[in-house]
């Protein structure tokens, strides 16, 4: 793997400055107490030495997320096992079982919204072997997910309705012993998120943080149990999605530039 330029890895770390002082900025702003907000550096499309080179000191970046199983494979192979990968893309049935298994320091998969892709991902986790169990990031030997929600109710968009989250949300409970829910997430409609301000708060969210107020009801969740996230807030709308109180917010293009099409992606 070739690494990035000194121009391009200066202006990579430069992006990520300013995205970090932009976090810190709407988190004190924010009506909700102080709390860390988890960034997630959407590296999809983009070279493998863009990664690294924010991983690297100074910019000590952990946390990437992917959209792509097969571009999320070949990066969790060439970069270090001490990258955090989040899996955000859309998920397929048949490729759960591959994407548990075999991605090097898989941390979380944030697009859960069916139970048989969670009892598929279960399966997964239990089949990696002694090498790859050793690049889990996990304090208890789970897979971190989050169950992707279908905030907007457009078609197009994957996600569990909102009231069919707490069926599916104790369904993992119960039934998948080596999945950890770790929260909700959503991917908002691009007409909200391009006019989500901190003033004017995007119905997505609102939504997102809504259904998981009510899941913790129902399920009856308490102490650290009840603490589940809200994965909300991408590069256009992450201000006003930590006012709202995301937890983690996935931004790629701000920090990445613009990706090239699909067809012309190279890892290396």
């Amino acid at each position: 793997m070739t690494p990035a330029t000194p121009a391009r890895a200066s202006a990579l770390l430069s992006n990520l400055t300013a995205v970090r002082a932009r976090v810190s900025t709407a988190v004190l702003q924010s009506p909700i107490p102080s709390k860390p907000i988890r960034l997630v550096a959407v590296s999809k499309l983009k070279p493998a030495s863009d990664a690294l080179a924010l991983h690297q000191a100074p910019g000590s970046q952990v946390h990437f997320g992917e959209n792509y199983l097969q571009e999320l494979l070949e990066k969790s192979r060439l970069l270090p096992a001490s990258i955090k990968w989040h899996f955000i893309g859309g998920l397929q049935s048949n490729k759960c079982v591959t994407l548990a298994r075999d991605v090097r320091g898989l941390w979380a998969v944030e697009s859960v919204d069916s139970e048989k892709k969670a009892k598929l991902l279960d399966k997964g986790w239990g089949e990696r072997g002694p090498e790859m169990a050793a690049t889990n990031h996990d304090e208890d030997g789970r897979l971190r997910i989050y169950v992707q929600i279908n905030t907007s109710g457009e078609e197009n968009k994957a996600g569990v309705e909102p009231a069919g989250a707490a069926a599916l949300c104790r369904y993992v409970r119960e039934q998948c012993p080596r999945l950890k829910l770790q929260g909700f997430m959503t991917i908002g409609a691009i007409a909200r998120s391009r006019m989500t301000t901190v003033e004017n708060e995007n119905e997505d969210f609102v939504c997102l943080k809504e259904t998981r107020d009510r899941v913790v009801k129902e399920l009856g969740l308490v102490g650290d149990e009840a603490g589940l996230e809200l994965s909300m807030g991408m590069s256009s709308d992450f201000e006003g999605a930590i006012a709202l109180g995301s937890d983690q917010v996935r931004v790629g293009t701000t920090i990445f530039g613009d990706r090239p099409p699909k067809a012309e992606a190279s890892v290396v």
